[in-house]
């Protein structure tokens, strides 16, 4: 049951990401820089301490197949870390240091941070 809760999620959170990126790279943004890829993983890591910090509240409970559900499937399957490090690697690779450096900050520091004020909207 736990790895259909699993491929399930991740089905969804795929399809999600996906679209994010589809909609942001071809109907509102025209850059070489990874937008769709930042917005992903950004609101994966605010999701995932959200729904950490309402779990340690104990505002909510999740028996253990919806935890697996959404942490492993749903935003595992949703946030591209992944691509980030492909985004990364890409802009370097085409000269785009400086575009490299910044995926790389605005994806650590803002992922961090993100991730902190979610789990304090979850206390």
């Amino acid at each position: 049951m736990t790895w259909l809760a699993i491929a399930i999620g991740g089905a969804l959170g795929s399809t999600v990401r996906h679209a994010v990126n589809h909609v942001l790279h071809s109907h509102w943004l025209f850059t070489r820089f990874p937008v769709g890829t930042v917005v992903v993983n950004i609101t994966g890591c605010f999701l995932v301490g959200l729904l950490a910090g309402l779990l340690a509240s104990r505002r909510i409970a999740l028996d253990f197949y919806w935890r697996e559900f959404l942490f492993v499937g749903v935003l595992g399957g949703f946030t591209t870390f992944s691509t980030f490090g492909l985004d990364t690697f890409m802009l370097n690779r085409i000269h785009s240091t400086g575009f490299a450096i910044l995926n790389v900050a605005v994806h650590i520091v803002g992922g961090l941070f993100v991730l902190w004020m979610g789990y304090r909207a979850g206390l």
